[in-house]
This record gives C-alpha cells, sequence and structure tokens, in this order.
C-alpha cells in the first residue's frame, strides 16, 4: 500500500515539555487517522519540524520515497514559513495542507498561554500558507476537526487523487498506429505530457501486436472464450469471429504485461494484419482497469487509466465514452453516446450480449462486440485536450438516464445522459472550451475529484454544471487565453 507523510511543524523555542507534548498529539493525531484510511493509504508519522534543516531533510526524503505519494502538513504550533522556503522547494509530491488542532474544544475554565502557545494552528497555519502561495505551490486545503468524518473523507479523497497522479508518473501508453489522419481534437505533444504528468507515450506497430496474436494457441484462446461466456450472454453462431477477437486479447494481454502498459490506442486506419478491429478485446481488457482511446487518442486513453485508479474502491463506473448523436425533443433533449465497438462493459445495464455485426468502416471483417444498454446515475464526463500552449481539461456533469425506446438495430453498446444544466448551455461550453468528442465519464468521481486531480498537476480546467452560465464562462474562456497569451 503506498504511504502519505504526516509532517507536524513547529519551531525550537517553546522548551521540551511544549515540543514534547506536540510530539506526543502529532503521533497519536496520525495514528487516528491512519486507521481510519487504512483501506485506502498507509498514514506514515514522522518527528516533528523544529528547524529549516529538519523540514527541508524531511522534504528531500518525502520526494525521494516512491512508495510515498504525498504529504500531510500540519503546524501544531507557531511555526516561521521562512523556515520551509528550502524545504518546500525541494517538495516534488503531492501537498494536504490539514489546517486542524489536537482538540475539538476549547477548555474555557483553564485556558491559559501555555495552551495558547501549544495549541496555536490558528496562528501557524496562516503563517505557513502564506509562504504556500507565496512560492506558488498548488495544494489542497482541508480545515475543521481530524476526526470529523467529513474531514477525514475529504483526505481520503485527496490520497486517491495523489495516488493516481503517482500512477501516472512512469504510465506507459501504447499506440498501435497514429492519431486518426487528419483530426485535430485527439492530438496531443507527447513530450509535453511526459514532462507534466510522466506519461510515456509511444508508437507501436500494429505487427507487433500481429506478431504475438499469431502465436497465440488454441488453449489460450480457449481459456479466454470461457471467460467470456462465463460473464457475457453468447448472442451469436459466429463463433470463429468471436474467437479471433479471443486471440486478440490474449495477445494484448502478453504485449501489456512484457511491456508493462496502463493504456493503449488503436485506429482502423492500421489493421495491417489483423482481420477485424479488436472490439470486445478492447472493451473486456478496458473493464480490468487499462485505458484505452480509439483513433489513436492517447490522451483519452491515458487519462482513463489515471481517472480508473482515482476512482477504485468507490462504487461506479469509469472508462472511455464517444459523444455520438441527439435527440433533440424539445426538453427532453438526451445525447446517445457509444462508439463503433470500444464500450467498456462497467457501463452495463443489462446482462452484456457477443454478437458479430458488420462495421461500415476500416474495410475489414464482421467483428464480434458487446452490446448492452447503459446504466443510470448521476457522473461526469471529462475531456482533455492540448491547446497548444498548456493542457485542458472540461469536466461536464451529466445525468445518465434509461433509454426511452429500445434500438434492437443499432448493433453497440450504448449510454444516455442530460448534460447539466440543459443541452443547449452544456453542449455549447463543451464547444466554446474545446473539448473533444471523446471522454472519460464516472459515475464514481465527482467535479471535486477532478478539480483536485487538475490542481496537483497544475493543469487548467473548466467546469459545466448547473450553474453554468453562457456569458460567464464564455468570459472565463478569454481570461483563461489572456493568461497565457494565446488569443490568435
Amino acid at each position: 500500500m503506498k504511504k502519505i507523510y504526516f509532517i507536524t511543524g513547529s519551531q525550537d523555542l517553546y522548551g521540551e515539555a511544549t515540543l514534547a507534548q506536540a510530539e506526543k498529539d502529532s503521533a497519536e493525531m496520525a495514528a487516528y487517522l491512519g486507521e481510519k484510511l487504512s483501506d485506502t493509504v498507509d498514514i506514515v508519522h514522522t518527528p516533528i519540524v523544529q528547524t529549516a534543516d529538519e523540514a527541508e531533510d524531511l522534504c528531500i526524503k518525502a520526494t525521494a520515497d516512491k512508495e510515498c505519494t504525498g504529504v500531510i502538513l500540519w503546524m501544531h504550533t507557531f511555526s516561521p514559513a521562512k523556515m520551509w522556503i528550502r524545504a518546500l522547494q525541494a517538495l516534488r509530491k503531492p501537498m494536504l495542507h490539514l489546517h486542524t488542532q489536537y482538540n475539538e474544544k476549547l477548555p474555557y475554565d483553564s485556558i491559559d498561554m501555555d495552551f495558547m502557545n501549544l495549541n496555536q494552528s490558528a496562528h501557524g497555519d496562516r503563517e505557513f500558507g502564506f509562504i504556500c502561495t507565496r512560492l506558488g505551490i498548488k495544494r489542497e486545503v482541508v480545515a475543521g476537526y481530524y476526526k470529523n468524518e467529513k474531514v477525514i473523507e475529504k483526505i481520503r479523497r485527496f490520497a486517491k487523487a495523489a495516488e493516481a497522479v503517482a500512477f501516472g508518473k512512469g504510465m506507459r501508453v501504447a499506440m498501435f498506429g497514429n492519431n486518426m489522419r487528419d483530426v485535430a481534437v485527439t492530438d496531443g505533444d507527447r513530450v509535453e505530457s511526459e514532462i507534466r504528468y510522466g506519461w510515456n507515450v509511444n508508437y507501436y506497430g500494429i505487427g507487433d501486436l500481429v506478431k504475438i496474436a499469431d502465436s497465440v494457441t488454441d488453449a489460450e484462446t480457449d481459456e479466454k472464450i470461457k471467460e467470456y461466456t462465463d460473464k457475457y450472454d453468447m448472442d451469436t453462431d459466429n463463433i470463429a469471429a468471436v474467437r479471433e477477437q479471443a486471440r486478440y486479447e490474449a495477445a494484448l494481454d502478453k504485449f501489456i504485461a512484457k511491456n508493462r502498459i496502463s493504456a493503449f490506442t488503436d485506429t482502423f486506419q492500421d489493421l495491417h494484419g489483423l482481420s477485424q478491429l479488436p472490439g470486445i478485446a478492447a472493451q473486456n481488457i478496458m473493464a480490468k482497469g487499462i485505458g484505452f482511446g480509439p483513433e489513436g487518442d492517447y490522451k483519452t486513453a491515458a487519462l482513463s487509466a489515471v481517472l480508473q485508479k482515482m476512482a477504485e474502491g468507490r462504487e461506479g463506473a469509469t472508462g472511455f465514452m464517444e459523444d455520438y448523436t441527439y435527440d433533440l425533443t424539445d426538453g427532453e433533449e438526451l445525447e446517445l453516446a457509444s462508439h463503433m465497438l470500444e464500450v467498456s462493459p462497467v457501463f452495463a445495464g443489462t446482462k452484456p450480449r457477443i454478437q458479430v455485426h458488420p462495421l461500415s468502416i476500416g474495410g475489414k471483417s464482421d467483428p464480434a462486440r458487446l452490446v448492452f444498454d447503459g446504466i443510470e446515475g448521476e457522473g461526469i464526463a471529462v475531456s482533455m485536450v492540448d491547446m497548444g500552449d498548456r493542457f485542458r481539461l472540461i469536466c461536464a456533469g451529466i445525468t445518465l438516464v434509461k433509454q426511452p425506446l429500445p434500438m434492437p438495430k443499432l448493433p453497440v453498446a450504448r449510454l444516455m445522459w442530460k448534460i447539466k444544466p440543459d443541452l443547449q448551455t452544456g453542449s455549447a461550453a463543451w464547444i466554446y472550451a474545446g473539448g473533444a468528442h471523446h471522454a472519460v465519464v464516472s459515475t464514481a468521481l465527482t467535479a471535486d475529484d477532478i478539480r483536485l486531480f487538475a490542481k496537483l498537476t497544475d493543469t487548467e480546467l473548466v467546469i459545466i454544471d448547473e450553474k453554468t452560465d453562457l456569458a460567464a464562462f464564455e468570459a472565463q474562456l478569454d481570461l483563461l487565453d489572456l493568461k497565457y497569451g494565446s488569443k490568435r
């Protein structure tokens, strides 16, 4: 399990008794949080910090510790902020500034200056907060009594976001083929992706996968077929097409394991050596936490892997989705989201059926795929786009709904949703922001999770929700362009 350092600030002017009590309180608080968060992260208590050298040593240690995903910093007493400058400049891990104190209530009948000197987070945390702001450090601030359940849940959310950021560092993404020809929004700067997020994105020829697929045995294919029939309903007589997909997935499993891949893309424009576009093969792999993006969309593939990591342990579904078509009935507007094949079965509201149908693009044989109706519930759709001088995240609130009528002739899996606050406003805002037709949809995460991820990675973020006003939204976009000087 990953760990987070619990670092407590003080100074060496208070005397041994005060410092000993601060150490005792800090250890007790760390132990309490560790117990409450034991299913999420290991909270590691560190000795209280009294000097600039101690602060720097701890932050260097946290940065170098590969198992450490972040730090919690709290000032028990006053802790002069100049002593934290070198430490904070050395820190390269996400930070949560916990604005709390050891005692919940004031001892009104006995409070004295000794108590005030020991328990002055209201003082020390403001000093510490200033130097973080002065240094331009992006961090999460959580205020309130540390035993409060709302505070604990905010720390848990930070821990999962920090884990997702750490997961992205050195994450390997495979592109089978390149970006779909002449398409703009799914393209991106792979070098900048690695600089900012740690995503190592590389091209692989589809022949690399074909070679492995050609070596897959009948026994390995049979094993994959059994997995399919255990999980899904076989609704086709074309077993040969299903076996071809099983062979592709067995090859992908080997490729992913050998190359330590966390996400991948393919494109129907580069399938030389394959008789089908991967359908159920890609769908089944996505359900296991591997990120995917079609048509060479590496940003969506990588983001889906990261957000799936962030959503681990929560109820709900997370994965790739594409905007497709609308029902524009006045006052009841709905979006139908789907893709040619690759919709993750984590979104299934009905038991997926394995079917084989023609694919009207790509010029290959009929691929096997999973077909199902989608889940219902509140969710978000998140798109990452490359603005040329920075990455932007667009996060829209959506309500997933049951499809109004059957779609017996639509041979793909699908979701239906309403974008907030309404289609006219929400879709216009998405388009103004440059949002892609590919997104990561989640009913496990919220806009607050995406806001936290954006903060910890210093990524530009715009939110579309029930409060969105188009005039204000456009003004926000103009200010962001002005900030980066990117208005053309």
